[in-house]
């Protein structure tokens, strides 16, 4: 049976587009595998071109033996071929197995594990206040653009998102921490905690300790959610449906709301996905400046050795998170738009 208005001949095949999002997920599990697979090739050579011998930093300044050092590269599989060492490692990885630390002698996994929780509390808060802030002003900006409040706060985004995190931490804390004139130091320089203290208290010390390295992490992630969203809602904004919706006699308030954003939404949600996956990563400048004990420390402190299972684990896990951010994203895209994945 041929369908109105399509192309002589051509016939509407049952179970066409309930078989089109099966072949979608298939798609993208599969490149998720390769990019999995691709992530572990790179993390087991690209950190072994970092000048440096892990067994001599290891031992720096202790008396040590020719064949103490042997032994040492015989227990940590550094004397095997590179060949040996990558398949080994590769074996282990898809076991769960990533390795024990030279330089904490634990495993990597418990490493990890230890500061996760403090990394995800950090730039899991800052997400969620600067995706939130981000659309909004970028949905405002946009549906008034041209305006005074689009050019003040698009100047202000720009200005933010080209400004290095480190930087602005660093000059948050000399504001804020140290205090310059009349502003007082309010909060501390850095750590996540002072110290004894428990319930209630404990839970006041922490978020007082967070307040400059989130603020960092939002002032800089805000901009770029604002740019993106300001940018896609502006290309909808020009599009046939709102001046058909307009003309229905709908509210321009519902308009912008049942009509444009969700349209614009796509780029946006691929960034806010993507900066999902940097939970786990975190912020590494911002951790190591602010002293913060997460994930980002552990890894400044890995790659000063250098510790490679502990970088390659961080490594692997920091890759994982945003491979599997994409994934979610790209299954999700479906719900959005259903012309995506047909």
């Amino acid at each position: 049976m041929t369908t109105v208005g399509s192309p002589a001949g051509a016939v509407r095949r049952p179970g066409t587009t309930t078989s089109a999002y099966p072949r979608h997920l298939a798609g993208r599990l599969g490149g998720a595998a390769v990019s999995l697979f691709a992530v572990l090739v790179t993390s087991f050579f690209l950190f072994r071109v970092i000048p440096g011998d892990p067994v001599k930093a290891m031992t720096h300044g202790m008396p040590t033996s020719a064949a103490q050092m042997a032994t040492l590269r015989r227990q940590f599989g550094l004397d095997l071929p590179l060949w040996q060492q990558f398949t080994d490692y590769c074996a282990k990885a898809l076991t769960g197995d990533l390795g024990m630390s030279y330089q904490f002698r634990a495993p990597v996994g418990e490493l990890i594990a230890q500061k996760l929780p403090a990394t995800l509390l950090l730039t899991g808060v800052a997400v969620v206040l600067y995706s939130a802030l981000g659309l909004w002003l970028g949905t405002r900006t946009a549906w008034r653009h041209g305006g005074l409040g689009d050019r003040l706060h698009t100047g202000v985004a720009l200005t933010l998102w080209s400004v290095p995190s480190f930087w602005l931490g660093l000059l948050l804390i000399i504001v804020f921490s140290v205090g310059v004139g009349p502003v007082p130091g309010m909060f501390p320089t850095g750590g996540m905690e002072s110290g004894g203290e428990t319930g209630l208290a404990y839970v006041l010390d922490v978020a007082h300790h967070m307040v400059l390295p989130v603020l960092t992490l939002v002032a800089v992630g805000y901009a770029q959610t604002l740019l993106v969203m300001r940018a896609s809602l502006l290309d909808e904004m020009g599009g046939d449906y709102l001046t058909t919706a307009r003309a229905k006699g709908l509210r321009d308030d519902l308009v912008r709301r049942r009509h444009a954003v969700p349209n614009a939404l796509l780029p946006t949600v691929t960034m806010i996905f993507i900066n999902l996956g940097h939970v786990a990563a975190g912020s590494i400048l911002v951790e190591t400046v602010f002293s913060w004990p997460g994930l980002g420390g552990l890894f400044y402190q890995a790659l000063s050795v250098p510790d490679l299972p502990l970088v390659q684990g961080l490594f692997v896990v920091f890759a994982g998170a945003m491979i599997l951010m994409n994934l979610l994203a790209d299954l999700l895209y479906p719900l959005l738009d259903p012309r995506v994945g047909r």
